[in-house]
């Protein structure tokens, strides 16, 4: 395995946080609402780890090394492991495991909606993310995964509408994300743009 070393320290990096916050709860540190502030603490890891995941590619562009690639995935799959857990904290915590309770916010509440949507797309992403996938989608695997900048937005969303009057720190996430975001649309109109120049300078190039 490529990059051993460095996939080992992302590994250890990424399941630090929720082992903290944990032995926060435990010992009463976290404040008189525990609950919350483990679920506000996971979401906001995850959305940390969506945005740390999307980056990769910038910065393997940037300095053409293959090791931000190769924890790509990785980071994905710690991004859907933190929400997992956010997932599951706001049902023990907030709803107190009443399913009725849920389903009411599933209906009633926009963050809860939006939020869900972001969860059920990273669980597809996570689901497909593996060789087996890739191969039996083909094509289809890029489209797919094209869904991660949508579940950014949702997140975003999810995470304004939480914080509501403070939006100083969702400031700065949501211009991050818009970066990125910026980037990527860079990239794909500088391919659009480099593939029309070579089929006006040579359209048997180009298989349409």
């Amino acid at each position: 395995m490529r990059y051993r070393l460095w996939r080992i320290g992302v590994f250890l990096v990424a399941s630090v946080p929720p082992l903290y916050w944990l032995y926060c709860a435990v010992f009463n540190l976290l404040g008189p609402d525990p609950g919350k502030v483990l679920v506000d603490n996971l979401g906001l890891g995850a959305l940390i780890l969506l945005l740390i995941t999307l980056a990769m590619t910038p910065l393997q562009q940037l300095t053409r090394w293959g090791g931000w690639i190769a924890v790509r995935r990785q980071l994905g799959l710690w991004c859907f492991a933190y929400a997992v857990l956010h997932l599951l904290g706001y049902v023990l915590f907030i709803a107190g495991l009443r399913l009725e309770l849920v389903l009411r916010d599933l209906s009633e509440r926009p963050y809860i909606i939006v939020g869900a949507l972001a969860f059920v797309g990273l669980l597809a992403l996570a689901v497909t993310s593996n060789r087996f996938s890739i191969r039996k989608l083909g094509r289809k695997w890029k489209a797919l995964h094209r869904l991660v900048y949508a579940i950014l937005l949702l997140a975003l969303l999810h995470m304004l509408w939480v914080v509501r009057a403070d939006l100083g720190e969702w400031l700065v996430y949501a211009l991050i994300g818009g970066a990125l975001l910026l980037m990527r649309l860079s990239a794909v109109a500088s391919a659009l743009q480099r593939a029309g120049v070579l089929f006006r300078e040579n359209p048997k190039k180009i298989e349409i």
